[in-house]
């Protein structure tokens, strides 16, 4: 091959790929905007609302909306339905078809960051999903979950490189000599993790939010597990939490 010509393939095929980058980030945005969006108006009709209930075809990338649920009062209770969407009286239910069109937009990639929140309805067979609203506030809700399990905690570390978005570290006020307090040793649970994880992912994927809550971590931070320091890695202070 033509030196010229192999160095023209070699940028080409960078350039592709940095596009492909930027049209995944962007899809993974959109998605979470609609989502967010969806939630603030079901919220403002049904302030209760925790969950979505669907059911959901992957041939067609399409779904049937069946209605809102509550809360689960215990482990071994079921999600009280808010809405049902054969229910013409609830003040949601002249939005049913924008709800299910605008989910079903949040949920078309198959790498849409609403898919984390997402799980099939245990409480029920077949074809019956679950999609959990996002907190109308990530950070504080990340704020919740951490101080649950480390309750002097001021910020986390997190790595956008591991699932889109990981905590790698607890930041525990400052030590005797001024520097963090920070540990590896995270005390929450699977789940928990689980719930972390897809909540600082979602403020990786929307750029208002990276820069709202995402800070630097200086030329000095060592990564605890070795891994090279990028943009990736950031700090994320903790707002106040009641």
């Amino acid at each position: 091959m033509n030196p010229a010509t192999a160095d023209l393939l070699a940028v080409l095929k960078q350039q592709r790929e940095e596009a492909d980058t930027q049209r995944t980030r962007a899809e993974k945005a959109y998605a979470l905007a609609v989502l967010d969006e969806t939630a603030a108006l079901i919220r403002s009709l049904c302030p209760e609302a925790v969950y979505v209930n669907f059911a959901y075809y992957g041939s067609s990338r399409t779904l049937s909306l069946y209605g809102v649920l509550g809360e689960q009062p215990s482990p071994l209770g079921t999600c009280p339905w808010l809405w049902e969407e054969t229910n013409p009286d609830h003040p949601l239910a002249e939005h049913g078809e924008k709800i299910a069109l605008d989910l079903q937009e949040a949920l078309a990639p198959y790498n849409s960051p609403a898919w984390a929140r997402t799980r099939r309805n245990s409480a029920s067979e077949g074809n019956d999903w679950l999609l959990e609203l996002p907190p109308p506030d990530r950070a504080a809700r990340i704020a919740e979950l951490v101080r649950a399990h480390h309750p002097n905690a001021t910020a986390v570390i997190v790595d956008g490189r591991s699932a889109g978005g990981r905590i790698i570290e607890v930041i525990e006020g400052v030590a005797e000599d001024g520097s963090d307090n920070r540990t590896a040793r995270r005390r929450w649970n699977e789940r928990c993790d689980d719930l972390l994880t897809a909540l600082v992912a979602q403020i990786f994927a929307l750029p208002d939010l990276t820069d709202r809550h995402l800070l630097p971590v200086g030329s000095d931070y060592a990564h605890p597990y070795g891994s090279s320091i990028s943009d990736h890695v950031r700090r994320m202070p903790l707002p106040p939490t009641a």
